[in-house]
């Protein structure tokens, strides 16, 4: 069975983040580099949702740190005449990060981004499947809040992926 076009687009991007440990071992290396210790996110705590923190907080499966992926927004623009769908997909990785001290959260959250996105970056092109990732995103960063193990932070990435079907 073929999994719906909005979870494919996500599954994709978080096979980016599984592949060999990518993730974990992007976060260890960018922290070496500053001499400091940051949480890696593990493979589990890699998941297909867009439950938000108050939801994720009370699933005893979802920990922090942890990165959600998720679709939020289909463009069938037909921009390729004879395709029955042309147009983009909206994927967000929603990166979380918790801790007893609000300076914590707010340094590890960056370091979270820029792991993610380098891990993105490298991975520019054909994603097979009609899915081409030019390499654009955007990042939303939130401000720490009460939550989690004490303070809870979050950032989204969201990156538009060329989508060709039918």
């Amino acid at each position: 069975m073929t999994l719906p076009l909005t979870l494919l687009a996500s599954q994709k991007f978080a096979n980016l983040l599984l592949a060999n440990n990518a993730l974990q071992q992007q976060i260890i290396a960018i922290a070496e580099t500053a001499n400091l210790i940051v949480p890696a996110i593990a493979a589990e705590q890699i998941v297909l949702s867009s439950a938000g923190a108050d939801i994720g907080d009370k699933n005893v499966q979802l920990t922090y740190p942890r990165a959600c992926l998720y679709s939020t927004a289909v463009k069938n623009i037909l921009f390729e005449k004879f395709r029955s769908l042309s147009g983009t997909v909206t994927v967000t990785t929603e990166v979380w990060a918790s801790g007893n001290l609000v300076t914590d959260t707010d340094v590890w959250i960056h370091y979270y981004v820029e792991a993610i996105t380098e891990i993105y970056r490298q991975n520019v092109g054909d994603m097979s499947d009609g899915f081409y990732f030019s390499g654009a995103y955007d990042v939303q960063f939130q401000a720490p809040k009460a939550g989690g193990l004490g303070f809870a932070q979050s950032a989204k990435i969201n990156c538009v992926v060329n989508v060709s079907q039918g």
